[in-house]
Formats: structure tokens, sequence, C-alpha cells
């Protein structure tokens, strides 16, 4: 297993948080019965209170230093997923004609993303209005917390 700086149970997944020095790098999703990690720096202890707000309020803005490596295309389509709206969602299509790009291209960057929640990638999805795919899966649990965390932005 990963250090991890904290682990918060969450309704839908233990939440991994990695952190670097003043940056947020890697937030996981683990399974419910991996034990939790009270925070072992500042910076995790701030990440865990505002995934709390989140789940609190799913219109929380989210206000932390983000370390993210990708290519360039990944950091264009991590962008333009952080411009979504709480409880709105764009299509990988929608996210693929923006960026002169293609579905599935949109789609391997939205898996690649390492700061779930925070840079939201549940909210793409098929172009049909389905879930489409969510953390390189098309069942499981990864589609049960994309369905959670749509629901929670929705209620």
């Amino acid at each position: 297993m990963k250090d991890y700086q904290a682990r918060l149970v969450t309704p839908f997944a233990v939440l991994g948080i990695c952190t670097e020095e003043d940056w947020l790098t890697d937030i996981d999703y683990l399974p419910l019965d991996i034990p939790p990690l009270a925070p072992t720096n500042p910076l995790a202890e701030e990440v865990c209170r505002q995934l709390l707000a989140y789940l609190d309020d799913p219109a929380f803005v989210f206000d932390l230093s983000l370390h993210i490596g990708g290519t360039h295309h990944q950091k264009r389509v991590w962008e333009a997923i952080r411009q979504i709206p709480c409880g709105s969602t764009r299509s990988y299509a929608d996210i693929a004609h923006q960026l002169h790009s293609a579905p599935r291209a949109v789609g391997q960057a939205c898996g690649a993303n390492r700061l779930p929640i925070v840079v939201p990638c549940h909210r793409v999805i098929a172009k049909n209005g389905g879930l489409g795919g969510f953390m390189h899966a098309s069942d499981g649990m990864p589609l049960n917390i994309k369905r959670w965390l749509l629901n929670h932005e929705c209620a």
C-alpha cells in the first residue's frame, strides 16, 4: 500500500490522501474495509477538512495546491473537467469537441486523473447519458462510486 498522509472514510470508499511538501498529489479510492488514518501533516488535515466540506455540501469549492503530473493533453482535459459546475455533467464527446480531441482520449485522461473529486472526472459521462466508465472500469465498485458522487451532487 502507498504511504498515505491520511485515509478518510466516506460512504463510498476510503480516500487515500498523498501530499508532498505543500502539494496534494494523489487521492485514491480504497476499499471500505481499509482502516482510517488520521492526517499526519497540516496539508493532509486541510485536504480532509475540505473533502468533508464537499460531503456536507457538494457545491463546496476546493482551494488546495495541486500537483498533478501528466501530458499536455491530460492537463487540458483536467482543466476542462474542473470547469464543469457541480450538479452538471458533460459527455466525453463534448469535452473532446471543446479540445479538438477524441472522446476515447478524453476518457483515457479521465482515467489517469490522480485527484478525483477535486478534479471531478465523475461529471464526465457517455454521450447517450449513461455513466460511461470510471477509473478505467466499466462496471463494479468504480461505477458505484461514480453513481454515488453524481447522486450526491444532484440531490
